[in-house]
């Protein structure tokens, strides 16, 4: 994205003073921003509404509404608004309340303009970034399509490689995978791929009676059984010239398993009552998420099935195990989703894609879109948050065991609470202190770390 390309950053001021306003705006006027003002809450709100601005700079002390009631309503407007309150009633509680509710930084009246324009820099950046980002994150996205999967991680391009190869020439293949992995999205890329010209069927082999499985996969005649009115055609003829797939083969009888072993060896089938065998040409793809290996040696699952299946075997990863696509696959999703239900949403915040992050995702891709549907259905703004998310997310359980905060040193809970004000300012060392109301000196020695002026002389004494 060239500076030509990039999109205005705009700033709205929230104040009811306004020679505070005017100080803010011939302070930041030469740093390429879209500037906005108003001198009351509401007029503010409406500007956020209609103008969708990136960053606010918001007055903690107004007539009518708190600056803090105001900052709820932005972030609930936008999640993704960068807010920063001003106020000349600094106390560390209203800091951290500020911080806590949503709000970036928090400025001393009367504003130092040096430390104003930086900050405001370092947003602006910050936003431009975000850009640049979003733009670069369609055009890998567009880049790591295969069919309709989505994945750059090295164990999907072996996947996706592994699809093209093999799709002209196999007559059966086995794709296995757990659960919401993306295996029938896979046995389709295969179907496309190849040089087949007829449909692609699908059968679920945990959804049919075990007494009706021969019926269901080479049909049958009139007569051949009670209830047999007509002839009817099994899935091998529908699926001829095509490709039928088989989903939970592991799933499938014994008895069925030795008959669809014959039809493999000699590509013919024969309706239920009928002496009459039929040639198809079909291409058979089973798919399991269950373990053949263990079936087998249980005696329930064919040896020779397996291997006939087998010829080509592809894996499809967890989403555990391809964590690298996890912001490519949420960005897909919300792309196909935000069309589907006809909304704006433009993104997700950076705390909602945390808890996605934290995520061990058991039902996989699935689950994945699943998650992002639910949110796209809740979401009211342009930007899914946190409390879009499903509550299994947002209260993810503890990987240790839950301490009595009561029964710790009162040094411990000190060190604590400084290092949950660090990870609310992105780790700056300099306004956690701010916060908390004490020096970085004293910040440092309570996180047991050397001060920046102490760092070389343990080097030093350590060499």
């Amino acid at each position: 994205m060239t500076p030509a390309d990039e999109v205005a950053v705009t700033l709205l001021a929230i104040d009811d003073d306004p020679q505070s306003l005017e100080l803010i705006t011939e302070a930041l006027s030469q740093r390429g921003l879209d500037i906005l003002t108003a001198t009351d809450p509401d007029q503010g709100l409406k500007l956020v509404l209609r103008r969708r601005p990136q960053i606010v700079l918001l007055d903690l002390v107004m007539p009518g509404i708190s600056g803090m009631q105001l900052l709820e309503r932005l972030i609930d407007i936008d999640p993704g608004v960068d807010v920063i309150l001003m106020t000349a009633h600094y106390s560390t509680e209203s800091a951290v309340e500020a911080i806590q509710k949503g709000a970036c930084d928090y400025l001393n009246k009367p504003l130092c303009i040096a430390a104003l324009r930086e900050r405001i820099d370092k947003l602006i950046g910050d936003a431009r970034q975000r850009q640049r980002t979003t733009q670069l994150d369609r055009e890998i996205l567009e880049a790591c399509r295969f069919e309709d999967m989505v994945g750059r991680s090295p164990l999907m391009l072996e996947v996706f490689a592994r699809i093209r190869r093999v799709a002209p020439h196999y007559r059966t293949a086995l794709l296995m995978g757990p659960t919401g992995s993306g295996k029938e999205l896979a046995a389709r890329a295969l179907h496309r791929l190849s040089p087949a010209s007829g449909p692609f069927i699908a059968c679920n082999c945990t959804a049919i009676v075990e007494t009706l499985f021969e019926s269901e996969l080479f049909g049958y005649v009139r007569g051949a059984f009670t209830g047999a009115t007509r002839d009817k055609m099994g899935l091998f003829e529908y699926a001829n010239g095509g490709t039928l797939v088989l989903d939970e083969i592991g799933d499938m009888p014994l008895a069925s398993q030795g008959k669809l072993l014959r039809v493999l060896q000699n590509q013919q089938i024969q309706r239920v009552g009928s002496p009459e065998t039929r040639k198809v040409d079909v291409r058979v793809i089973a798919i399991t998420s269950r373990n053949l290996h263990a079936l087998m040696r249980e005696r329930q699952f064919r040896e020779d099935l397996y291997y006939r299946l087998s010829m080509i075997e592809i894996k499809l990863p967890s989403l555990a195990e391809r964590r690298e696509d996890l912001p490519l696959l949420q960005r897909y999703f919300l792309e196909r989703l935000a069309a589907q239900y006809h909304k704006p949403i433009r993104g997700i915040t950076r705390r909602a894609q945390t808890l996605l992050a934290r995520y061990s995702w058991p039902g996989n891709v699935r689950e994945l879109e699943n998650v992002l549907g639910d949110a796209c259905m809740r979401v009211e703004g342009e930007v899914i948050d946190v409390r879009d998310l499903p509550e299994r997310l947002r209260v993810q359980p503890s990987q240790t065991a839950p301490e009595d905060e009561a029964l710790l040193p009162l040094a411990e809970l000190d060190r604590r609470h400084a290092l949950r004000v660090l990870e609310r300012v992105s780790g700056n060392k300099l306004r956690a202190a701010q916060i908390l109301g004490i020096s970085r000196a004293t910040l440092y020695r309570l996180l047991g770390e050397p001060a920046a002026g102490e760092q070389g002389r343990v080097s030093q004494a350590r060499a």
